[in-house]
C-alpha cells in the first residue's frame, strides 16, 4: 500500500519533470527563434538584392534563386508559427487596437504575397469597396491573413488562382480567401485548428510545415473577436470567410 507521503513526493517529481521539460521547449524555440532566424534573415536580403540584378542571370540560375527564395521564406514562417505558438501557450497577446482601413490593409498583404505566388505561377485577384473601417489590433490581422494566404499559396498546384475579397455587411465586415488547391478531407475537418496536425492535403512545392499554421490563426482570430467558416470541396478548393466586427 502506498502512503500518503510517498504519492505526495511522486507527485512533486512528477510535476518537476514536466516544468523543466517545459522550461527547455521554451528555450528551444527561443534559440531557434534567435539564433537561426538571424541567418536566415541574412540570406532572405542578399536573395532580394540578387532578383533586382536578375537580367544578368541565366534561366538556370533564376530558377535557383527562386528556389532559394522559397527555402528561406519557408524557414522564416515556420520560426514565425514556433514564436506565436510560444507566445499564446505561454506569455499571452497584448492588444493593441486602432482604426484600420481593412480595404487597404488586405491590398497590403495581397501584394506581399504576389512575388511569392508568381514563383508559382499563381495569380491572386483581389477586389474590395474601398475604405471600410473597423477597430482592430494590426498584430493579429497580419498573422491572420499572412496564414490564410500563404497557406492558400502552399496547397495550391502550380498556375491556379485564388481569390482574395472584402465585403461589407451592416455590422461586420467579411474577408474571403479562396483557393483552387485540393479542399479538406472529411477527417481533416476535426483536426482543422489544432496544433501540430498533419492533414491530408500537402504543400505542392515541396514547402515544410510545423502543423501549427492554422492553430495560430484561430488563436489569433478569437482573441479579437472575430469568426470563421470554411467552405471547402475535396479536389476543387477551399474558401476561409472571416468575420470582423464593425
Amino acid at each position: 500500500m502506498v502512503e500518503a507521503g510517498e504519492q505526495k513526493d511522486s507527485f512533486q517529481q512528477m510535476q518537476k519533470t514536466v516544468d523543466q521539460l517545459n522550461g527547455e521547449k521554451q528555450q528551444i524555440i527561443s534559440i531557434v527563434s534567435h539564433d537561426i532566424k538571424a541567418p536566415l534573415n541574412r540570406i532572405f536580403a542578399l536573395v532580394q538584392l540578387m532578383e533586382m540584378d536578375k537580367q544578368n542571370l541565366t534561366n538556370d540560375q533564376k530558377n535557383y534563386l527562386d528556389k532559394m527564395h522559397q527555402v528561406v521564406v519557408d524557414g522564416l514562417s515556420m520560426i514565425r508559427n514556433l514564436v506565436d505558438y510560444r507566445n499564446i501557450e505561454y506569455r499571452g497577446i497584448d492588444l493593441h487596437p486602432e482604426q484600420i482601413n481593412i480595404s487597404a490593409f488586405i491590398d497590403s498583404k495581397v501584394k506581399n504575397f504576389r512575388t511569392l505566388a508568381d514563383k508559382k505561377n499563381i495569380i491572386i485577384n483581389y477586389t474590395a469597396p474601398e475604405d471600410i473601417t473597423i477597430v482592430s489590433d494590426d498584430q493579429c490581422l497580419t498573422r491572420v491573413f499572412d496564414g490564410l494566404i500563404s497557406n492558400a499559396i502552399k496547397f495550391s498546384a502550380e498556375g491556379k488562382e485564388i481569390f482574395v475579397s472584402v465585403t461589407n455587411e451592416p455590422n461586420r465586415v467579411d474577408v474571403r480567401v479562396q483557393d483552387q488547391a485540393r479542399g479538406f478531407r472529411a477527417e481533416d475537418l476535426s483536426k482543422l485548428f489544432m496544433k501540430f496536425q498533419k492533414l491530408t492535403a500537402k504543400p505542392t512545392a515541396g514547402e515544410s510545415s510545423t502543423g501549427l499554421g492554422l492553430y495560430v490563426v484561430k488563436e489569433f482570430l478569437d482573441k479579437i473577436g472575430g469568426t470563421m467558416k470554411i467552405e471547402t470541396q475535396e479536389g476543387i478548393g477551399t474558401t476561409f470567410v472571416v468575420s470582423l466586427l464593425k
